[in-house]
């Protein structure tokens, strides 16, 4: 019965006019091996590739996003002031469009309905009451357009714009009225949360979170520090928890775009921002944290030719005791000195990358697929009809060499 198998199998035999068992196995090897390459072939076809590439960035006049959630466990909101600046020169102090505070009780708890405008909506209600006409006096500092400063916050940026310190709420008129130290003493064991998106320009800047509000004087940032603070009885620190700083483009503003970045990330194992999660911890009031971050410009082109631009960055991060001034010793023991004076709080340095890193998508062509199918197929048969050749005529060599031996042995046992 296999005899007859293997007999029919003859019929399989492709590669060769004269039909032989051996030729119809290497025509089923065959077979199976152009069917693995080719459904490899098509697997690879089928397949999104990523190709990256390197280029000089040549975008300019643009904006970045810095979309940002930190919290200060045991830093009221009152004391954070939000402030940028870059080499450009251009300031922006004390952020509130975009930008929200919301005061966290003793446990990290979002105190209800507490935000960065709450104090100051009572100081507009407290203000409602009073005659049109009035015109409160700016106690020497430097005075508004209006020429009238009405509210404690106004006589406070007074004394900011004219480079002085707000040290004796308690001896101006409109703080007294407003009970506005009372207010900030009773927040004094409070922390702070700070969310939101924040507009630079695209050059070397840096975001500070620090107490106080900054101003200009003779060129150098200088800060209002508070200085009750200090006999209020509570621990202050800047210990805090990033839980998310990112730059962003505007197409991660466009949802389908924001979808297809997200799945490109995904596909390529692009984790989270560096310093999303990172924890800063002193427990010193004195100390400065600061993140130095090189930016680097990154686009991903999807097969349909969706283009969306976004960044991802580097970080390293460095700390300092402010207590030990200009002069001291760092964690290995090495003396070292500082040629500025800090402030304490978070500070984060960002750089922008002159190069654009490109992800692009591609898959390959179909004319491509069919030449290399074709090519699969072509070699194999190739190969195996050498081969069914070798083995036939080894065959046919054999059989005849043992013809003629048994021949020659037959006549010799005769004689």
């Amino acid at each position: 019965m296999a005899k007859g198998f293997l007999a029919q199998l003859k019929g399989v035999d492709c590669i060769r006019k004269v039909k032989t068992r051996t030729g119809a196995l290497i025509t089923l090897v065959a077979a199976a091996i152009i069917f693995t390459f080719t459904t490899m072939e098509f697997v690879d076809y089928r397949q999104v590739k990523m190709d990256t590439s390197v280029i000089v960035d040549k975008s300019r006049g643009e904006k970045l996003t810095v979309n940002m959630n930190v919290t200060f466990p045991r830093v009221p909101c009152y004391l954070l002031s939000v402030d940028v600046m870059d080499i450009s020169g251009e300031t922006q102090t004390d952020i509130s469009h975009n930008v929200l505070k919301r005061r966290l009780d003793v446990h990290g708890t979002p105190v209800p309905n507490s935000y960065s405008a709450d104090l100051r909506n009572e100081v507009d209600k407290f203000n409602d009451g009073k005659k049109t006409d009035f015109c409160g006096s700016c106690y020497g500092g430097l005075e508004p357009p209006s020429g009238c400063c009405n509210t404690c916050e106004e006589v406070r940026q007074a004394y900011v714009n004219r480079g002085w310190s707000f040290s004796n709420p308690d001896a101006i008129d409109q703080c007294k009225e407003e009970g506005w130290t009372d207010k900030l003493r009773d927040q004094a064991n409070e922390g702070c949360n700070i969310s939101g998106r924040i507009r630079v320009n695209k050059v070397i800047g840096n975001i500070h979170l620090s107490p106080g509000r900054s101003f200009q004087t003779n060129a150098r940032n200088v800060y209002e520090l508070v200085p009750w603070l200090r006999d209020d009885g509570n621990r202050h620190d800047f210990s805090h928890i990033i839980h998310k700083l990112a730059f962003e483009g505007d197409d991660e503003y466009d949802y389908s775009k924001a979808k297809i970045s997200r799945q490109i990330k995904e596909r390529m194992g692009v984790g989270p921002n560096p310093l999303d999660d990172v924890r800063g911890t002193t427990t010193k009031a004195q100390y400065m944290f600061q993140y130095f971050m090189k930016v680097v410009g990154t686009q991903f082109r999807s097969l349909d030719g969706t283009v969306v631009n976004t960044h991802q960055y580097s970080v390293t991060h460095f700390e300092r005791d402010l207590s030990e001034g200009f002069e001291g010793n760092n964690a290995q023991g090495v003396h070292i000195q500082h040629g500025i004076n800090g402030v304490p709080g978070a500070f984060f340095n960002f750089e922008i990358s002159p190069m654009l890193i490109v992800h692009s998508e591609s898959r390959q062509s179909f004319a491509h697929f069919l030449t290399s199918t074709c090519a699969i197929v072509g070699g194999v048969l190739t190969v195996a009809a050498l081969f069914d050749s070798v083995v036939f005529a080894t065959s046919k060599a054999l059989k005849k060499s043992g013809g003629q031996s048994n021949g020659n042995g037959y006549n010799g046992k005769v004689l």
